[in-house]
């Protein structure tokens, strides 16, 4: 009995070196590949995207004299001096379209989205004068595509000059007057879109790297609204970013707005479009566990035989970790093929078919369809399936584990332990349908 185990436990290590060969494979196909797989996702989709408020300014010549001396004489000179005079933005209403849609590369999905951004903002010509205005949108990335693109003042297209990402146009505006800029385009992005609600250019009021903060400037605005709508419920804020002052769910998402009056902050409004479920990360974590899900398999065989009498050889145990050994193997390479929960299925099906067919002719049908098949599904199956329960893997398998130590205490209370070891090899005794 002493050497059968060791024979056993020998077989274990090897099997679990083997998975944890398994597991640094996945994890290096996922990440090896990951940054140049997200640039190409970018390149060919769209990158993060921040959008800034546009700007609105005008330029002002003012004159003034200047004297120097020159040879004893005094000259006289006009200075022509330009200055640029930023108009004061006195309301922001937008809204924001956000649609969620992921897409795969290799062994990782990435959160790509489309996004509908419609803005309508008041600046005031503070002058005495009408004035010239040069209005300016800073677009939100340059590795993106800016579709239906409106540009208009007081309802009237303007002609736009774009340049380094900025597009810009001018009209005249009344002294004192309000002027009222609509702009909108259609787009896509990867994984986050913000809003920053200051320009570029402000100067934080102290250092915040004390804290890890990520904010924007301090800014103000007043009057300002943003609708934005989803099609997906896990909605997320980024830390470090203004929530929404409503939300209402709706059937496929959520409607949120953020409502001020008159707001002095140096955070920004986002969102983080929700991760699908990894199949790369999730078939590595899984094959790190196996030792684990092998344990308690060979456990539970190693308690049944022994109770019924049955003898399995060290080899049957090396021919049941090798088919356990398989659901992990056909996963890793078929996950970047078909989905995560097909993948599953199928590797669990060829695993537990491969264990019963085997276990039908060592013991008997029987034990193999009853026993052995419910043992795997339960350490195989259903232990690897609670890593699809984000946050509740590690109590799902502590519970089980619990459960399997109460049934086997029970079950082998009566037991004299001694004997059975010093019985040496047990007398195989045929299973009724063998």
């Amino acid at each position: 009995m002493i050497k059968r185990i060791a024979a056993i436990v020998l077989i274990f290590l090897c099997t679990a070196v083997a998975w944890a060969i398994l597991g640094t494979t996945i994890f290096q196909r996922t990440y090896s590949s990951d940054s140049s797989s997200e640039v190409r996702v970018a390149s060919t989709w769209g990158a993060p995207q921040n959008q800034l408020p546009p700007t609105a300014s005008y330029e002002e010549i003012v004159p003034r004299k200047e004297v120097s001396t020159e040879n004893g004489k005094k000259i006289e000179r006009v200075i022509q001096d330009k200055f640029t005079n930023a108009l004061p933005l006195e309301s922001s209403h937008l809204s924001v379209d956000l649609n969620l849609e992921h897409r795969q590369k290799g062994l990782l999905w990435y959160s790509t989205y489309k996004v509908g951004f419609d803005g309508a903002y008041s600046f005031r010509n503070p002058s005495d004068k009408d004035q010239t205005i040069t209005f300016t949108l800073n677009f939100p990335t340059a590795q993106a595509i800016y579709d239906d693109l409106v540009f208009t003042v007081d309802d009237v297209p303007i002609t736009l000059k774009n340049e380094k990402n900025i597009a810009s146009g001018t009209a005249r505006v009344a002294a004192g007057k309000a002027a009222n800029l609509k702009v909108g385009y259609k787009s896509q992005g990867l994984n986050d879109w913000h809003y920053n609600l200051g320009n570029a250019g402000v100067q934080p009021l102290r250092d915040e790297s004390q804290y890890g903060s990520s904010a924007a400037n301090v800014a103000q605005v007043r009057d300002f609204s943003l609708q934005m709508t989803t099609n997906f419920k896990d909605i997320d804020f980024p830390e470090n970013t203004l929530s929404p002052t409503e939300k209402t769910e709706t059937a496929n998402g959520w409607n949120l707005n953020w409502n001020y009056k008159n707001l002095v902050s140096g955070y920004q409004i986002a969102m983080t479009m929700p991760e699908k479920l990894q199949p790369g990360p999730l078939a590595g974590r899984i094959s790190f566990f196996a030792p684990v899900s092998l344990f308690f398999f060979f456990f539970l065989m190693l308690i049944i035989t022994t109770m019924r009498g049955i003898e399995l050889h060290p080899m049957n145990y090396f021919f049941l970790a090798a088919a356990f050994f398989t659901f992990h193997l056909l996963l890793a390479y078929l996950v970047d093929h078909v989905s995560i929960h097909l993948a599953f299925g199928i590797c669990s099906a060829v695993s537990i078919f491969l264990v019963v067919s085997y276990l039908r002719l060592v013991v008997g049908t029987r034990f193999a369809t009853r026993e052995a098949a419910l043992a795997q599904f339960v350490y195989l199956v259903a232990f690897s399936y609670a890593f699809f329960l984000k946050g509740f893997t590690g109590l799902a398998i502590t519970i089980g584990s619990i459960i399997t130590l109460f049934v086997v205490m029970q079950a082998t209370g009566k037991i004299r332990w001694k004997e059975k070891f010093a019985a040496g090899e047990s007398v195989p005794i045929p299973d009724a349908a063998g």
